[in-house]
């Protein structure tokens, strides 16, 4: 199952007798998502220049999975009914919902957004099957070889472009007093603005408090989003171009 991803360096995670529903009853979610997923490339130049709101990379694919595919927002609505009055209503909104002959798939990317991002995904995810409204859940994020790859991507995009003093970082953004400080101590540690300013960079913009593939298994290991079935993918370092 999802070989072709598999084959590429994605991370494939199933759980909850997820791979049976999808191999029997949903393989045309599997065909489009892989799809989707090979067709990915991510220029290091859009992870430096990225800025506010929602990276290009989540932009192009949503684009794909909603414009190509029909992955479309969804808002769920739950009301709990007794003898006709209305006790309880809860809203759940889901980014890319699918329905297929057989099922419903619901599925969120998480690029990079505050790691309890995945709290709210599984345990939406947990109540929506439970209620009998989604046959599975999946989440796609970054993968662990992008993770750690991450300090060595952006310092060959800093060589390539000459990057190797602060002055040279205007083009892409201007560090705060607090930042300046802590590449100068990392130019010190690392033996080169190029390494000190990747590794400052890094932890500013996708540290370890973000949403990638360790940060998603914490919560699997724990049991969150048990039991709906889930697909869980990573995305790998070599969708990258320096």
């Amino acid at each position: 199952m999802l070989d072709g991803l598999r084959a590429r360096g994605f991370q494939v995670l199933t759980l909850h007798h997820a791979e049976a529903i999808l191999q029997h009853d949903m393989s045309l979610a599997l065909d489009e998502l892989e799809t989707a997923l090979l067709g990915m490339s991510v220029p290091v130049a859009e992870l430096v220049r990225g800025g506010g709101g929602e990276g290009k990379l989540t932009q192009r694919l949503r684009k794909t999975l909603e414009e190509t595919y029909g992955w479309r927002k969804h808002t769920f609505e739950i009301k709990k009914i007794v003898d006709g009055e209305e006790k309880e209503s809860v809203t759940h909104e889901i980014d890319h919902v699918k329905k297929f002959p057989n099922g419903t798939f619901a599925l969120e990317i998480e690029w990079n957004n505050k790691d309890p991002f995945f709290d709210r995904d599984l345990e939406n995810f947990k109540r929506l099957h439970a209620d009998g409204v989604i046959s599975i859940g999946g989440i796609i994020t970054r993968g662990t070889s992008l993770q750690d790859g991450l300090p060595d991507l952006i310092e060959q995009y800093a060589r390539k472009q000459k990057v190797d003093r602060l002055a040279k970082l205007a083009p892409f953004y201007t560090p705060t007093p607090r930042q300046k400080a802590l590449i100068s101590k990392a130019v010190s540690v690392h033996g080169s603005f190029e390494k000190g300013w990747a590794h400052v960079f890094v932890s500013d913009k996708f540290g370890e408090a973000t949403t990638h593939w360790r940060k998603l298994e914490e919560r699997i290991r724990r049991g969150v989003g048990s039991p709906c079935p889930l697909l869980l993918i990573g995305i790998p370092k070599d969708v990258t171009t320096v």
